[in-house]
């Protein structure tokens, strides 16, 4: 009888296959190589790929994430090219120092972002700098001198603020700037401030308030992020913060109905980030603390009072205003992070082993509070990044250098500034105004920007020029017309000594108009609110007659 093969039932053979493979999988798992890092780039939801990324940093990486560090010189320091590399720094900060080659920048701006596209997480760099308009232009080189904030507040029209900041974030988009440390929404409240000035859109919250946001409007259609500043606001006091902490003495009230108001409204406009300023309110705070360290001005009012959930970014930590009151910048850095700011902005580059690394990092190994503080801002901080780098409108993380010289200046914004400017001009004395070329007799024209000069000269065609000196009074007596630059305190002295000439005067302001208080007997002045070539060009259009100015005074009491 043949022997029939034993075949074993299918369940002992699955048996024996899993016993023998349980050993080898536990094996395999044990020594497979740990999961890749996140990469900023992947395909995945915002928050599920911050968490990951957060998740898997070491506190060197976190604590980079919230730093925002500036240079010296036309090119980056080895030591910033260094933070980036080697330490994961979350932000750059381009200042005005180092941008008259436009190129330059741009170059620089690549180098150091394709150094952070190397690193584990390919985060890429919020690029920073104040390119607010008018007298503040810290990308200078090519890009355009705007007539500035309290031109737009002379006009009134929303449209100037946003196309404003439109054609100027498209100069920072072509660069590779990506964060704008603008608007300004400090009211113009007090008149001697040599700080803000120009800088505001005036002293009403409501105006200032509607075309900051417009402004935000504008640039956010060009891809540029913009930054509210001076929160809480930096208007009413003449003492700068880069010297000194300034204490302005207003009550809650006060504050909620004037300073805050175009804050409100940038939060609810959608602006993303808010700085804070090193100003004191002794009657709202209980103490001298500025506000870049007040949990209750950052916390109780920004965050739960007016609903504010973007980037809280510090102005720059190495001003008097911040380092006095603290003690020492590393200080400073701790009290700033533990008050809430997001984003700690500093001019210049620490070294690897200063305290203001060491002594914060320490820190967060030691306090639970501090390392959740520090771990909350990374987050917030990578968050925004995702959110603006894959929403399909930012600046591209790499500047096309050969497309710069068509972009910049933009050839659209020129005809738009030059229009601005135009509705800005305001009549404040009227005398001899206005007075056509045919009628104003052998012209001098007195000034220090050489912009001024050649405007005047280009509508005055047979007129002379003068600077501003000593000697002018002397040349001046010779004239039928001067029409006198009015820029600044020098300059204010140069225009009393000329009060003996009497009608002859024909004043235009730039920048502030408040100095036209100080010389009432010029009974003709118009007033512009920059240096900007195409104010000077509008003011003396203006004053030949060529058009009827429609410029509003945007302070009170200036006539």
């Amino acid at each position: 009888m043949a022997r029939v093969p034993f075949k074993a039932p299918a369940l002992i053979t699955g048996a024996i296959m899993i016993a023998l493979l349980v050993p080898l999988l536990l094996f395999v798992a044990a020594n497979d190589p740990p999961k890749a890092n996140p990469d900023f780039w992947d395909a995945l939801p915002d928050e599920e790929l911050a968490d990951a990324i957060v998740s898997r940093m070491s506190d060197e990486e976190l604590l980079a994430q919230i730093l925002m560090f500036g240079w010296a010189g036309a090119e980056p320091s080895p030591l910033v090219t260094d933070w980036v590399a080697e330490r994961n720094l979350g932000s750059i900060k381009v200042f005005g120092w180092n941008t008259d080659n436009t190129m330059k920048v741009a170059e620089s701006v690549s180098l150091l972002q394709k150094k952070a596209e190397k690193t584990r997480f390919r985060i890429p760099l919020f690029v920073a700098t104040d390119q607010e308009g008018g007298w503040i232009r810290h990308i200078k080189g090519r890009t355009t001198e705007t007539p500035g904030n309290l031109a737009i507040g002379a006009s009134g029209r929303p449209a100037d603020a946003w196309f404003s900041g439109f054609y100027i974030s498209r100069e920072l988009r072509a660069l590779g700037i990506n964060l704008n440390f603008a608007p300004t929404v400090d009211l113009y409240t007090d008149h001697e401030s040599t700080v803000i000035g120009p800088r505001s859109f005036g002293e009403d919250p409501e105006s200032a308030g509607i075309l900051g946001a417009s402004f935000v409007a504008g640039s956010r259609a060009a891809g540029v992020l913009t930054t509210a500043k001076h929160y809480p606001g930096h208007g009413d006091t003449g003492s700068d913060s880069h010297g000194r902490l300034p204490v302005i003495n207003i009550t809650e009230k006060t504050l909620s109905a004037r300073e805050l108001v175009p804050f409100r409204d940038l939060v609810e406009a959608g602006v993303p980030a808010i700085m804070s300023g090193h100003l004191s309110f002794p009657h709202i705070t209980g103490s001298s603390e500025p506000a870049t360290f007040s949990k209750y001005l950052l916390g109780d009012v920004l965050r739960e009072k007016l609903g504010f959930s973007g980037l809280i970014v510090t102005d720059d930590m190495m001003m008097n205003g911040a380092t006095m009151y603290a003690g020492s910048v590393s200080r400073a850095v701790e009290m700033a992070i533990e008050a809430g700011n997001n984003i700690i902005e500093s001019s210049t580059t620490p070294g690897f082993e200063d305290a203001f690394w060491t002594a914060n990092l320490a820190r967060m190994k030691d306090s639970t509070e501090f390392h959740a503080q520090v771990t909350d801002s990374a987050r917030r901080v990578i968050l925004a990044k995702l959110a603006y780098f894959k929403g399909g409108n930012a600046v591209p993380v790499y500047p096309e250098k050969d497309k710069i010289e068509k972009l910049v200046p933009d050839p659209e914004g020129q005809g738009f500034f030059l229009s601005q400017a135009v509705r800005s001009v305001t009549v404040v004395r009227d005398r001899r105004f206005p007075l056509k070329p045919s009628d104003s007799g052998k012209t001098l024209i007195a000034g220090s920007f050489p912009d001024f000069l050649e405007a005047g000269t280009r509508r005055y065609s047979g007129a002379d020029t003068a600077p501003v000196n000593a000697d002018l009074y002397r040349k001046a007596k010779g004239y039928d017309t001067v029409v006198f630059c009015l820029s600044g305190r020098e300059s204010l002295e140069s225009l009393k000594n000329l009060k003996g000439l009497g009608q002859k005067i024909i004043v235009i302001s730039a920048l502030s108009p408040v100095l036209l208080e100080e010389v009432p007997w010029a009974d003709t002045a118009i007033a512009v609110y920059s240096y900007s070539p195409w104010s000077f060009t509008a003011a003396f259009s203006a004053l030949a007659g060529d058009y009827e100015p429609e410029g509003v005074m945007p302070l009170k009491g200036i006539q």
